[in-house]
């Protein structure tokens, strides 16, 4: 199955109301999105805990409420012109309603991923917030479902995952995990050497408990980055094998889709599902 990865996100800006639309267009099977929470609480689409990156404006994403990032341009970052059936620049901004809105329009069911993002300055209450805004969209905890939408959880945090069962069916949750790259946190994050060992350490021990838990079994899908798969190809083999559903993140290369397939791994995300899911046909051409 193949994730539109925060939308068809190689075409149009991230999280945005037309990267959503063209996912669907795309024909992907689900998209992918992260979640922070504004002042006032309101669950809002976006990557960063900082605007800096995705948009004209600065700072914190929790230090703002929804009516002023209603204000911010989030989409002319990408240099791409948005179809006016997509809507207007001033509609770019999602909230977790209006994505399932977008997604109850597909007419086919459709899966979401909460990428659940951590470290929050609301800690656990994101994804008690989450929980409620989906209660309030009729969502389903059994079945992890609001009418044609199936709804999974991620997060790299442990706590933000154990958080979660306590609520949803292992079957819809996916612990998350990658390696810890020291130099990207020194020199790309802008950390001198104590803080950055200090963080990274720190992470270390985040993935290290991540690793237990699907060791363990405590959720039923497994969520490596594609160098962890090509890092790590025993314990890919282990969890595949324990029976955890594989749920690998960004595959854009035609390599990469191959490589999950010949793994045997179930789900992929990326940021070009039309181009990934012509791959996938053109193997298979029998179906999917």
């Amino acid at each position: 199955m193949v994730f539109a990865h925060r939308g068809s996100s190689a075409a149009f800006a991230e999280h945005t109301r037309a990267a959503y639309l063209q996912a669907l267009a795309d024909g992907a099977d689900g998209v992918e999105c992260d979640v922070h929470l504004t002042r006032d609480q309101h669950v809002v689409l976006l990557h960063d805990a900082n605007l800096d990156r995705t948009s004209d404006g600065t700072g914190p994403v929790a230090e703002r409420t929804l009516r002023e990032l209603r204000h911010l341009d989030v989409s002319s970052w990408k240099g791409v012109r948005i179809p006016e059936a997509y809507g207007a620049r001033s509609e770019q901004l999602l909230t977790l309603p209006e994505l399932l809105d977008i997604l109850r329009g597909a007419g086919r069911p459709v899966k979401l991923a909460i990428e659940l993002k951590h470290p929050s300055p609301y800690q656990l209450k994101l994804e008690d917030r989450v929980l409620e805004v989906l209660r309030s969209e009729g969502w389903d905890p059994k079945s992890s479902s609001v009418d044609n939408v199936a709804v999974t959880f991620m997060s790299f945090s442990p706590d933000s995952v154990r958080h979660v069962l306590s609520s949803v069916p292992p079957e819809y949750i996916c612990q998350l995990v990658d390696d810890v790259d020291i130099r990207a946190i020194r020199g790309g994050l802008g950390f001198g050497m104590i803080t950055g060992g200090a963080i990274a350490n720190l992470m270390r021990a985040t993935q290290a408990e991540g690793e237990r838990i699907l060791d363990n079994g405590d959720v039923g899908l497994a969520g490596p980055g594609i160098e962890y798969v090509r890092r790590h190809p025993a314990a890919v083999q282990r969890w595949l094998a324990s029976g955890r559903r594989f749920r690998v993140w960004t595959v854009d290369s035609e390599q990469d889709v191959a490589l999950c397939a010949g793994l045997g791994i179930q789900e992929i995300t990326t940021n070009v599902p039309a181009r990934v899911l012509g791959q996938l046909q053109v193997a298979s051409p029998q179906g999917r």
